[in-house]
């Protein structure tokens, strides 16, 4: 009897969805579908004719699976598996690809070329954006000459890169000739699993759309009876099976394949239904199926060396595992359950012992490889590796090999796969006798790999307790450089976080550590470091003497870093202290910099104050049009330049084009923090006010409301205007009079920064205009003179700051006599 039925059944009014969004992919309308459903209900078999009727018209497809080894392990699973064919068959297609894409994609498919050439993109961040734009860029050339159907099962087993990937399809498919279709079991995703959050930003995009998968209905259960059978089921079979098993073909069909009729004592489970299957088999064909349990799926190289069977044996119980429709062989020949549920109940069955044997004979043959692939070893073969010696309970090879498997995921940029990695190393740390000896680094040395993992995956407070913890290492009281580099790394992150007061009481640490005289790139660092925080803080004179200070001591230690960085903020400090040319210059040295050393993350940052200084004196074509410059320029990324976006579209909004300025804010992420997500939510805000929006303006700030804008004046300037703004038009004077008096303290006597201030100022002119308006109404005669009063002593705040003939603030003085 068969296994399953023939044909698919019960489900046309999804697959015409899915050909729907297949024909829409072919006229260049790509899209990305959620296949959600219980396990074995049918999501597999749905996409599998999807796939089938692919083929049949000329298409192309390419699938893979995400694999079930703890959070973020194995990065990249699916992409890795979907796209080796490709490579392995040498697809022309392949050839097109830029060098840099094929660079980029070399170090995820060593096949491709040399994984081995330097990484021009120095700056990490940027790195895995490339690697996603190279992605990206295959299937682009991939479609067109056929369009794609890229399929990726299990995704509530998605490993972090995947889901980041995820998350950038659904931002950056544009034109390309591609469906991408996932499936997931909804009843997998408990409150925190990491895809919930991914899949409430994504499947409510334009561009995504979510299929449900339901249980057949007992006309169609009756099908597939009929069908597995060969001929119409008896009324009362059918009525049984259906009662028992809810509707699931994959019940239905164990419940057949066990030999059951739905009459008797059942099995109590899917899964006891299952393990009927498996029982079934000789004591062989069971051991490899343990063994392919612990595995997940394994080529037969692999499986002869693991297991514990000659060569004939071995055939013969593959053989009647493949059979006995448990095990299906791949595409790639390698060997896998039939069902994920198959594998999951046969790994629920071992007994501990059986476990950690079986994870232990599979590291064994796993390290051997790596040991005959040697550079070649890729991320994916490292941390199975590292997977194994864990699940073995060897904590001394679980240490080196997660370690080394850390290594090889930040090679593809996968930062949180590589984090994962080093946390689980800094777990075993304490429990392995000489650790730094075994390990050949220290335990600080670990810490800090791991915050800079933690950073390049945008989790900036995890990597401040990392530098924390890293920098408590009494190992380190007689290292003062290196202890000063791990403080400015800090420094970075907090500032980042918002914590300006912190970051620049650390590297005032770090600054005391080094003795003044000496001009090495330590000092340069934090230098630079420190002029951009007095810099960001409007603080320009002081910041302007630090960043000359940071100049010298790059120049003569040839630290080209910090020499742009330095210049970066000497030139923006130079510009609103009113040598504008002169600030013009050293922005322009910094860019150049930047670009001669292919260091696309202070590219942007040079590009992105370059303009913001010219939009911030008038000149607000020049401006935006440096930012579109700088958006394209090699290397430079969405995410690397996300801040430039986002100037990009204040810049467009002070400009009138509205629509640029709302094409080019970024999509907001949750992974997005600190400074970075505040900035974002500013300009949205200020968008919605414009529209009047109110709702969706309060919404925007309310995204970002625990974030501290520090003592940063472009965040709390702007923050304490729309504040104030949406308190006067809910009717709340009181709170947008303090909204306004708290920032103007908080500028007027602790930055100089005299375009903010001339803007709060403004805001606040127009709540007393409208304060002294109602009280007019109210015929409160005293009030109304009292609001006039508050806004004549704004307005001379104005006027002093328009003196100088700067263009910005005069034009804010104009609108601001017209309210008084």
């Amino acid at each position: 009897m068969r296994v399953s039925s023939t044909r698919l059944i019960g489900r046309e009014r999804e697959l015409s969805e899915l050909e729907a969004a297949l024909g829409d992919a072919a006229e260049g309308h790509p899209s990305l579908a959620f296949l959600a459903g219980e396990s074995g209900v049918g999501k597999s078999r749905l996409l599998g004719e999807l796939e089938h009727r692919t083929r049949e018209r000329g298409w192309s497809v390419l699938s893979g699976d995400c694999v079930e080894l703890g959070e973020g392990e194995l990065p990249y699973a699916p992409i890795v598996a979907a796209l080796r064919p490709l490579v392995r068959a040498g697809d022309p297609r392949l050839e097109t690809l830029p060098g840099t894409e094929r660079l980029a994609l070399s170090r995820l498919l060593p096949g491709l070329g040399d994984a081995a050439q330097p990484n021009t993109a120095q700056d990490e961040a940027t790195a895995q954006a490339q690697l996603f734009e190279a992605l990206l860029a295959l299937l682009d050339a991939l479609g067109r000459a056929a369009p794609v159907l890229l399929a990726i099962e299990d995704l509530h087993w998605a490993d972090r890169s995947t889901r980041a990937f995820v998350a950038f399809l659904s931002r950056a498919l544009c034109s390309e000739r591609v469906l991408v279709v996932f499936t997931y079991r909804p009843d997998e995703l408990h409150r925190r699993h990491p895809l919930r959050p991914l899949l409430a930003d994504v499947e409510r995009e334009a561009r995504s759309r979510r299929v449900e998968i339901a249980a057949l209905s007992r006309d169609e259960l009756a099908q597939q009876l009929a069908d597995i059978l060969g001929a119409a089921p008896e009324a009362g079979l059918a009525e049984r099976l259906w009662t028992r098993g809810g509707g699931n073909p994959l019940f239905t069909e164990e419940l057949l394949a066990g030999g059951l009729d739905g009459r008797g004592a059942p099995p109590a489970t899917l899964r006891d239904a299952l393990m009927v299957r498996v029982e079934r088999l000789g004591e062989s064909a069971q051991e490899l199926l343990r063994l392919l349990a612990a595995g997940q799926r394994l080529d037969h190289v692999l499986l002869a060396e693991a297991a514990r069977l000659d060569a004939a044996d071995l055939r013969a119980a593959l053989r009647e595992a493949v059979a006995g429709h448990i095990v299906v062989v791949d595409d790639d020949g390698a060997y896998a359950f039939r069902h994920a549920l198959l594998r999951e109940v046969v790994e629920d069955d071992l007994l501990p012992g059986e476990h950690a044997d079986l994870h232990r004979r599979l590291a064994g043959a796993l390290e051997r490889r790596v040991e005959a692939e040697g550079a070649r070893a890729g991320a994916h073969l490292t941390a199975s590796v590292a997977h194994h010696h864990q699940a073995a309970g060897d904590r001394p090879a679980a240490l080196t090999a997660s370690l080394r498997a850390a290594d090889a995921s930040d090679k593809v940029h996968a930062h949180g796969e590589a984090l994962a990695l080093l946390e689980r190393a800094l777990e075993l740390w304490p429990l392995v006798r000489n650790a730094a000896k075994l390990a050949g680094c220290r335990h600080s040395d670990v810490l800090a790999r791991a915050a800079q993992a933690a950073d390049l995956n945008g989790d900036n407070t995890r990597a401040e307790g990392l530098l924390e913890a890293a920098l408590r290492d009494p190992l380190l009281e007689g290292d003062p450089h290196r202890v000063a580099l791990l403080l400015e790394r800090l420094a970075r992150v907090q500032r980042r976080l918002g914590k300006t007061d912190d970051s620049l009481a650390t590297l005032e640490r770090g600054l005391a550590l080094l003795p003044t005289h000496e001009a090495g790139a330590e000092r340069a660092r934090l230098l630079s470091s420190k002029a951009k925080v007095r810099m960001l803080s409007g603080r320009y004179r002081d910041g302007e003497q630090v960043a000359r200070e940071a100049l010298q001591a790059a120049r003569v230690s040839g630290d080209r870093v910090a020499e742009s960085q330095s210049l970066n903020a000497l030139g923006v400090c130079l510009a609103e202290l009113g040598a504008l040319d002169d600030g013009i210059a050293a922005l322009e040295r910094a860019t150049a910099i930047a670009r001669e050393d292919e260091r696309p993350g202070d590219l942007a940052n040079a590009y992105t104050n370059l303009a913001d200084v010219l939009h911030l004196h008038g000149r607000g074509r020049d401006a935006l049009a440096v930012a579109l410059e700088g958006l394209v320029q090699p290397g430079i990324s969405r995410s690397s330049a996300d801040w430039l976006s986002t100037s990009i579209a204040e810049m467009a909004f002070d400009l009138g084009d509205w629509a640029l300025a709302d094409a080019h804010l970024p999509v907001h992420e949750r992974r997005r923090t600190g400074h970075a997500l505040l900035n974002v939510a500013l300009r949205r805000a200020e968008l919605a006010l414009a529209r009047g929006e109110d709702a969706v303006a309060r919404a925007a700030l309310d995204s970002a409301r625990h974030v501290e804008a520090g003592g940063e004046p472009q965040l709390h300037g702007p923050l304490s205007a729309l504040v104030a703004e949406l308190a006067r038009r809910s009717g709340d004077l009181p709170a947008a009079r303090a909204a306004v008096e708290e920032a103007l303290d908080r500028i007027e006597f602790c930055t100089e920064d005299v375009m903010r201030l001339a803007r709060v100022a403004a805001a606040g002119i127009v709540v007393e205009a409208d304060a002294a308006q109602r009280a007019r109404d109210l015929g409160d005669h005293p009030a109304a003179a009292a609001a006039m009063d508050r806004a004549a002593a704004l307005l001379e705040r104005v006027e002093a700051a328009a003196e100088g003939d700067r263009p910005v603030e005069s034009a804010t003085l104009i609108g601001a006599r017209a309210e008084v």
